[in-house]
């Protein structure tokens, strides 16, 4: 038949681009193309050289024909003609692949396929989740192309264009907002559901009574590694809505990080608050910690040290793991405070003053002292004194302004 037995050449590169064996199933191929045609499409801002490979190894090996001639003489043998492999454009087998027209039915270039909505969903987790890792599974529904009749909608595969909307699957409504003033908005036709196309009722595909899709529950198992972030997402590429003449987008999950009781993050490290007393903060202290992962770390000064208010101490390598390099982590950071007594009866400030250092000697004169004249203090929220001196100088501002004389007249003016 070829008068020589052809040259043999790369009969395995096919296989590599879709990650699949050389004795793999239709069904393999199947599924090992959708999931790499999908990530690489060029609509979704995939390499299109890879998509159009992806394109040109599913045609070949998903005819058994052009498969046998690749298997036993490779790629050069189908190039020069034995099968006519290679010739489709990767759009049409994409689009056939998903339910659009067959092999060379006409380029799907003129009307490249719009790209289905991606799902979001917020994915709330602990700080426990994100400090260990964890993984959670869950349910969703989606719709999926029918099976049946390949998400055309009708038993014979034909439709018509709708009569309402002239096949374009828009609408147009003109509202009268007033004389010789006209709105237009265009919304989906409601009769064909924006897609331009009718059925009639005797040819609706009786799977999906002419929806041309169907839904479907589905598990994901959303794996949560360590150190990941909040507001961190997680995509499933291509598991959202499947649509005719549509690349389906994903399903994304936003993780959510639930407020900790104790803990707080900034970044890679971690921030805890202890109050001492003040003999703890004087005379040292000690105390267990459970970390995130319930590990007890022991708290504690050093022999003499004293700890002094709204200080800071850091812990090395107890902070977050860090993400995708899970055995490194930042610091734990340990905020004090120190609980000051409200009173000290006499005889605990003589026996303080014993061994604590002794006060700086006033300055002041017995003579300077007499021409002193006593002051009491007292307590005070600060913040509040300002916020309530604010509030009255803007009150009496506003009182000025009504006893000035020509007061309305110049607001009068500023108006104008």
């Amino acid at each position: 038949m070829f008068g020589r037995a052809p040259k043999k050449s790369d009969n395995t590169r096919y296989y590599e681009i879709l990650g699949v064996s050389k004795n793999a199933s239709q069904d393999d191929l199947k599924k090992a193309y959708k999931k790499a045609a999908i990530k690489n499409h060029p609509d979704k801002g995939g390499d299109p050289e890879k998509f159009k490979e992806l394109a040109q190894a599913y045609e070949v090996l998903s005819d058994p024909e052009k498969r046998e001639i690749y298997d036993q003489y490779g790629e050069d043998a189908l190039k020069e003609g034995m099968g006519g492999g290679g010739g489709h454009d990767p759009f049409d087998i994409f689009q056939s692949f998903f339910g659009g027209s067959p092999f060379g039915g006409g380029s799907s270039r003129g009307r490249r396929q719009r790209r289905g909505e991606d799902v979001v969903h917020p994915l709330k987790v602990s700080l426990e989740d994100l400090y260990l890792g964890t993984s959670k599974k869950l349910s969703l529904s989606r719709n999926v192309i029918c099976s049946k009749c390949n998400g055309k909608g009708s038993k014979s595969g034909a439709s018509m264009s709708c009569s309402s909307c002239q096949g374009t699957g828009m609408k147009v409504t003109i509202r009268h907002l007033g004389p010789s003033m006209i709105q237009q908005m265009q919304h989906p036709c409601n009769e064909c559901k924006g897609t331009g196309e009718t059925i009639s009722d005797k040819d609706r595909c009786s799977q999906c009574k002419g929806e041309k899709v169907v839904q479907e529950k589905k598990v994901l198992e959303v794996i949560v590694e360590k150190g990941m972030q909040n507001g961190q997402k997680i995509t499933f590429p291509g598991e959202a809505d499947e649509a005719p003449d549509t690349v389906t987008g994903d399903i994304v999950f936003v993780l959510q990080q639930k407020e900790h009781p104790r803990f707080k993050r900034k970044g890679e490290d971690l921030f805890v608050e202890h109050t001492l007393s003040l003999t703890e903060a004087l005379c040292g202290f000690q105390f267990a910690l459970t970390h995130l992962d319930g590990r007890q770390l022991l708290i504690k000064t050093n022999p003499g040290e004293v700890v002094k208010p709204d200080s800071f101490k850091a812990i090395n390598d107890e902070g977050m793991p860090m993400y995708q390099r899970p055995f490194m982590k930042g610091k734990l950071y340990i905020h004090f405070s120190v609980d000051f007594p409200d009173s000290l009866s006499p005889e605990q400030i003589k026996a303080l003053v014993t061994v604590l250092p002794p006060k700086p000697s006033s300055q002041l004169t017995d003579m300077e002292l007499d021409e002193c004249e006593e002051t009491t203090m007292y307590d005070v929220n600060i913040e509040e004194e300002m916020r309530r001196k604010q509030q009255q100088a803007q009150s009496e501002a506003y009182e000025d302004d009504d006893d000035m004389p020509g007061g309305a007249q110049r607001v009068q003016c500023a108006q104008q």
